[in-house]
């Protein structure tokens, strides 16, 4: 090799290592730049909000949007949000609420056999009962409402039927009237039709955001505190209308409400999340991305 090859051959080896060594601060300006672009559009971008329920479903109720939906379409078991639609049942068919109720054998869980502060003998009316069944989901008082229809708990459940025919809830059907049954099914449009219904009952939205309710029930009429199965509704900063709780192991942690944020009354499914809290957490999550989007002009296409 003589002199001008070997200064050729330093030469390229130089350069060579110059590149390599800009190539880290390069990459690291590069990731940055991306980053600081996706940061841009990430509060309102649904894809990013990463909702641990596997269906959700949000509807303003003010414009008759669908303003964000996850897999909105699979058939659920949907535990306790069945109770939505006992109440309707119980205050559409004008029964007495002043009516006294006794809790028998009959309303004790033999399915899953579930814990209940309700115990067998237990007397109170049938508002108290209703009380108890959305407050606390306590299943031994909706048992207690089913059953104390005329014609018995079967003549009732028919009648839960009936009626989410005639709301149009097509994909929606009721074995008893507490949700421990795993056929009590629907879908996410179904149930906003259930929640949209329920919320112009004032007795229903007045109970069901409660963070508790005491009610004669214990030994000797001692007063028994039920609190609400939702925490939210104690939480500040919220403005619930209407709250009901699910679960069962098929259903998997179910919230339903009717909730205002930004001055818009919205209605919020979230179904089949998985950890006790995740219903919870995936309610705040909506609730910051409906504030975000509410405020911020996007750049680009979400």
């Amino acid at each position: 090799m003589n002199y001008k090859t070997r200064r050729t051959f330093r030469l390229g080896l130089i350069l060579s290592i110059l590149c390599l060594a800009c190539l880290p601060a390069a990459a690291q300006a590069a990731h940055h730049h991306r980053h600081h672009h996706r940061s841009a559009v990430l509060p309102s971008d649904p894809s990013r909000m990463a909702l641990m329920s596997s269906t959700a479903l949000v509807i303003d109720q003010t414009t008759r949007q669908v303003v964000y939906s996850k897999n909105p379409d699979p058939v659920h078991p949907i535990a306790s949000i069945t109770k939505l639609m006992t109440a309707l049942v119980v205050l559409e068919s004008g029964q007495d609420l002043r009516e006294q109720l006794t809790v028998t054998t009959e309303d004790v869980d033999m399915l899953r056999f579930s814990r209940s502060h309700l115990r067998v003998g237990a007397r109170a009316s049938r508002l108290d009962f209703l009380r108890m069944a959305l407050v606390a989901s306590e299943n031994r008082a909706a048992s207690a409402l089913g059953r104390s229809y005329p014609g018995g708990i079967q003549a009732f459940v028919a009648r839960m039927n009936a009626e989410a025919a005639r709301l149009g809830m097509k994909y929606t059907h009721f074995e008893d009237s507490s949700g421990l049954h795993g056929d009590n099914v629907s879908t996410a449009q179904d149930l906003a039709i259930l929640v949209e219904t329920a919320s112009k009952y004032p007795l229903i939205r007045e109970i069901t955001t409660k963070a508790s309710v005491s009610v004669p029930v214990g030994f000797r009429g001692r007063m028994v505190t039920f609190r609400n199965t939702n925490p939210l509704v104690a939480k500040p900063g919220w403005e619930i209308g209407l709250s009901k709780t699910g679960f069962i192991n098929e259903s998997g942690q179910c919230l339903v409400m009717q909730a205002t944020i930004n001055n818009h009354p919205m209605v919020i499914i979230l179904l089949n999340a998985h950890g006790h809290q995740a219903r919870f957490t995936d309610a705040a999550r909506v609730r910051k991305w409906l504030e975000a989007r509410n405020h911020q002009v996007t750049v680009g296409q979400i």
